[in-house]
């Protein structure tokens, strides 16, 4: 049968790469007679490319090719990916994705359209690059009912924060280097605001829990305001900041879910996890915590991935694989604001002992932190467990007390 790829950037060549150099393998796991790469599709030109006959500009010459059976498609974007991934599903062709934002806005959309017209619709490589957390969380953990999804998924922001733990190197300089090396993008937006993440908290929390979850409905921050005395005091308390991607069954029936800067103890598996390495926390009431952790990004990584979802789809040619999460409505993940934190505090004043004794009053033997960098007029505590709104309105009440950071400590 034949393949098709759509987007020939980085993913794409990977998957282009990987579908020649291990080709005899992955027909053979297929179950296919052949697998054969048909179609490259971009608009841009690649002359020397050694795959030069297959490249084509005209999305329509591969949606009218009844012979190509699989299309790979690693454009990134919601335009015009979300038009071509319709038309190809709706055609009968099935389809494999690596874009989150793809499958987090119209994941319930295009898993419908295969539905309807007995195609796949596969996306492994969307979260997690090539670790395997997608079948896993939708197949192997299907008898549990999942209570929490935790993790780190954003290798650039994980890589800035553990030069600016382990460097000392201001986040300004620890972006420089993370994109001088390639891991961030000259526009690193995505990354260090937190979007990338928030994208993949949704597809896991829609697997997990059952129902879409639309990325705008999840409260999202990223790490452009961690300074480094944040992650003194963070140390101060033995923890380490890393930006933390959550979604949690409440008891109500919907949904907690954030991304945030987090401090995680250092008795935290999580807290371990360095460099550009993902890893995502899983808890389910039968299985208890499982941990899933690898590069979560990468060339052939994220090819590895998606080529394990075309064996998928050549396999169920005649049928459907498809994983499955139902509609929901925006009001299926809780407002923030009413749901219990506990966060590490730290700002200035000038009569530390009043701003140390109105604090034990308003929140009692609390933990505060002083590391050997502390200023003088520099105080900064750990919260009890509080609903976040009567939280904001208690520390509003300390007189003479100038909040500086925020961030939340990782309970899981």
């Amino acid at each position: 049968m034949d393949v098709a790829v759509m987007g020939f950037g980085t993913v794409g060549t990977g998957v282009v790469e990987l579908l020649e150099k291990n080709h005899k393998n992955i027909v053979e796991k297929s179950g296919a007679e052949s697998i054969e790469l048909k179609y490259i599709l971009d608009i841009r030109d690649f002359p020397d490319s050694p795959y030069a006959d297959k490249l084509i500009k005209d999305f329509n010459i591969i949606l009218n090719d009844e012979n190509v059976k699989i299309v790979v498609e690693t454009m990134g974007g919601l335009k015009p990916a979300f038009d071509f991934v319709a038309a190809c599903l709706k055609a009968g062709k099935s389809v494999v994705t690596s874009n989150k934002e793809l499958v987090a806005v119209k994941g319930y959309e295009l898993m419908q359209l295969a539905c309807e017209n007995n195609a796949s619709f596969l996306f492994e490589a969307s979260v997690g690059g090539g670790i395997p957390i997608i079948r896993p969380l939708g197949n192997c953990l299907a008898a549990n009912e999942i209570e929490d999804i935790a993790g780190i998924l954003n290798g650039t922001t994980n890589f800035i924060l553990d030069k600016m733990i382990k460097e000392s190197v201001s986040f300004e300089s620890a972006l420089k280097t993370a994109q001088e090396l390639g891991y961030a993008e000259k526009d690193p937006a995505a990354d260090v605001e937190g979007l990338d993440a928030c994208r993949k908290i949704c597809i896991l929390a829609a697997l997990g829990f059952g129902h879409h979850v639309y990325p705008e409905s999840v409260s999202a921050e990223g790490i452009t305001d961690i300074t480094l005395k944040d992650v003194e005091y963070a140390a101060s308390i033995d923890g380490v900041i890393k930006l933390i991607a959550r979604a949690k069954r409440l008891e109500n029936g919907r949904i907690a879910a954030y991304v945030s800067p987090s401090v995680v103890k250092n008795s935290m598996p999580l807290s371990k996890v360095d460099g550009v390495f993902n890893a995502i926390c899983v808890k389910g009431n039968a299985v208890g915590e499982t941990m899933f952790y690898g590069r979560g990004a990468g060339k052939l990584p994220t090819a590895s991935a998606v080529v394990a979802d075309v064996i998928d789809c050549a396999r169920h040619i005649d049928s459907k694989k498809l994983m499955h999460w139902q509609s929901s409505e925006d009001s299926y993940v809780e407002d923030m604001a009413q749901l219990p934190v506990s966060m590490l505090i730290r700002g200035s004043c000038e009569d530390e002992a009043a701003v140390r004794q109105s604090i034990r009053e308003l929140f009692g033997d609390v933990c505060f932190a002083q590391p050997s960098s502390a200023e003088k007029g520099s105080v900064a505590f750990v919260t009890p467990t509080l609903i976040q709104s009567r939280l904001d309105e208690d520390l509003a009440s300390i007189a003479g007390f100038k909040i500086e950071s925020r961030i939340r400590v990782l309970e899981f």
